[in-house]
């Protein structure tokens, strides 16, 4: 990391952004699994250090209130079907959160055993090694129930709208899923580090919630533009919105249009989309400015792409930074320079090339930062027209929701990052926001029926 006083020239030539600056073999390894799997030996070792205590703190840590010590005890029986039926029970998507949830603040970070010898049972790994042992065999853990007659729409294929649909078909209802991408999976195939999820993770998993029978997908159909909510109302008997937060912050600030200047959200899609990862380019020196997930997942890409210096920046303190202490950790160990009260007051600039950030920190003083390649991670914002402005908090910030995920529209309900539920923006909060809603849509049909007998 080069800083130098503000104002003072560069002594290095900028614009260097290139790919393939790492062999085929230096990536394969950079980007293999973060979190390999378990073999039985040690998911029996791990197993045996979990106390099963009553009324688990784990559980109480978990959005979705898996039955931990249950799980954990199958496991150490040799039961590993009976082990992913408590785990894809309460999360549909357990196999997902099992490699990206932040398991050192929610399940683990309440594990008792912190307190005795400071290390968790490791509650993730565990859940990873029965879930996929579970999905390897491809053989169906749950029954639907019989045709309701019911239809529902679920716009948004990401971690809420495929738990909301899962369930929802579980109950025998018919789901029609609209995304607007070309493949479905949300954040979990377009927004997590390629080394949180290898070997096409996010597609076997939305196959295998597909297979419970009763969803259809509708993928490149985008909400106010393809189809109005006002349509999907008339057409379905209840709507689900899991839109996400499809707009991206400004910096807004001098600079911010130049060359090599990009979203951090779209540099993770196209590293994760990229059929060659050799071929997507990075820049020598690269500065990530935020201080959350996305902010690491860039930086840390960026390294491992083959960067020479990466640059982490954020304008508040870390003990405000969206990044768990893990995660900061693992950025750190990757190469990644991590500053706090930094503040961005311009983009630098030769030409129309960007050549480095100008900072302030909390005492006025300003200082700069080289950079050919910058990313912006300080937050996405809801993207709200096709929706009633009634629909939204007094902010517009997110669709305004009560405990279960209903909107203000009688038939319509959200979950995940775009609705206001109060919890932590994670993929396990949308799954369970999303089951929620699906429980809630289910028990308005029973009401309904009765209403009408």
């Amino acid at each position: 990391m080069t800083m130098k006083p503000s104002g003072e020239p560069f002594g290095e030539p900028f614009g260097d952004i290139a790919s393939n600056r790492l062999s085929q073999e230096q990536l394969a390894c950079e980007f293999s699994d973060v979190a390999p799997l378990l073999d039985a030996t040690a998911a029996a070792a791990a197993s045996s250090r979990c106390h099963y205590c009553y009324d688990a703190p784990c559980i109480n840590a978990c959005p979705t209130k898996i039955d931990i010590p249950s799980f954990i005890r199958k496991i150490g029986n040799g039961n590993l079907k009976g082990a992913a039926l408590d785990i894809l029970s309460a999360n549909p998507l357990g196999g997902m959160c099992a490699r990206v949830c932040p398991t050192e603040i929610l399940c683990e970070g309440a594990c008792v055993r912190n307190h005795q010898d400071d290390k968790p049972v490791a509650i993730g790994a565990l859940q990873r090694h029965a879930t996929d042992w579970a999905m390897s065999r491809g053989e169906p853990l749950f029954k639907r129930a019989a045709e309701t007659g019911r239809h529902v729409a679920v716009v948004g294929a990401g971690p809420a709208g495929l738990a909301c649909a899962h369930t929802l078909a579980l109950g025998g209802h018919r789901v029609t899923i609209f995304d607007a991408l070309p493949k479905p999976g949300g954040l979990n195939e377009y927004g997590i580090a390629a080394y949180k999820v290898v070997e096409d993770f996010a597609q076997r998993e939305v196959e295998w919630l597909y297979s419970v029978g009763g969803i259809e997908v509708k993928n490149g159909v985008m909400l106010g533009r393809d189809v109005t909510l006002d349509t999907l109302r008339k057409q379905h008997d209840a709507v689900f919105l899991a839109i996400g937060l499809a707009g991206v912050r400004a910096l807004e600030v001098e600079g911010e249009m130049l060359h090599g200047v990009y979203n951090a959200v779209d540099f993770i899609e196209q590293v994760r989309q990229a059929d060659d990862l050799a071929s997507v380019p990075v820049g020598r020196r690269v500065v990530v400015i935020g201080g959350g997930n996305t902010a690491i997942d860039a930086a840390v890409q960026s390294r491992k792409l083959g960067a020479q210096t990466v640059t982490m920046a954020y304008r508040r303190g870390v003990e405000t930074m969206g990044a768990t202490w893990a995660e900061r950790e693992f950025a750190q160990h990757n190469g990644v320079s991590i500053i706090t009260h930094a503040k961005p007051v311009r983009l630098l600039n030769a030409g129309d090339q960007v050549t480095g950030v100008e900072f302030e920190n909390p005492h006025g003083d300003r200082f700069v930062i080289e950079a050919d390649m910058v990313l912006k991670a300080i937050g996405q914002t809801l993207v709200s027209d096709a929706m009633e402005s009634a629909m939204l908090t007094l902010d517009g910030s997110r669709i305004a929701v009560d405990a279960s995920g209903r909107t203000t529209l009688p038939d319509v309900w959200a979950g995940g990052d775009c609705a206001a539920h109060g919890g932590m923006d994670l993929t396990v909060q949308a799954v369970q926001d999303g089951k929620l809603a699906a429980q809630a849509i289910h028990a308005s049909f029973a009401a309904t029926a009765i209403k009408a007998a």
